[in-house]
């Protein structure tokens, strides 16, 4: 398996078909300006895991640093084609996500996730042993 960061508007195209399976509300064009934007505003990165020449997975992450978490990285997105669902893809991808924060001096790692996305929080809590900290709100 190989990790590779996406850096290019054709590389980030080759991934939205995946983060397609997540981000439901993106078209093409709103995926690749957010994604530029962030890029270019936020430091945001965007990885992608192959298995055998074939991206299986995506994540997309940023450093960040606030008085409640201290430096730390937060995964903004993470999603395993579904069709390869269930073989260790996140697992792996998460993995690497902490050891590229504990590499970059970052101590800890912290997501959010759908409140109705209950497999995906038995994953975080049971397989990749995160806490449950907070509530995530946002205003309409």
């Amino acid at each position: 398996m190989k990790i590779t960061m996406l850096t290019t508007k054709d590389q980030w195209l080759e991934a939205f078909p995946i983060m397609k399976q997540l981000r439901t509300h993106l078209d093409k064009g709103s995926y690749i300006s957010l994604i530029s934007e962030a890029v270019e505003k936020d430091n945001y990165r965007l990885y992608a895991l192959y298995d055998h020449q074939k991206m299986v997975a995506v994540v997309g992450l940023k450093p960040m640093i606030t008085l409640y978490y201290g430096r730390f990285v937060w995964v903004c997105d993470l999603v395993t084609d579904n069709i390869y669902r269930s073989r260790g893809y996140g697992e792996y991808l998460l993995n690497f996500v902490h050891t590229w924060a504990a590499d970059n001096k970052y101590e800890s790692v912290a997501l959010s996730s759908g409140i109705e996305r209950y497999q995906a929080h038995r994953f975080y809590e049971e397989k990749m042993d995160y806490e449950k900290v907070s509530y995530v709100f946002k205003s309409k």
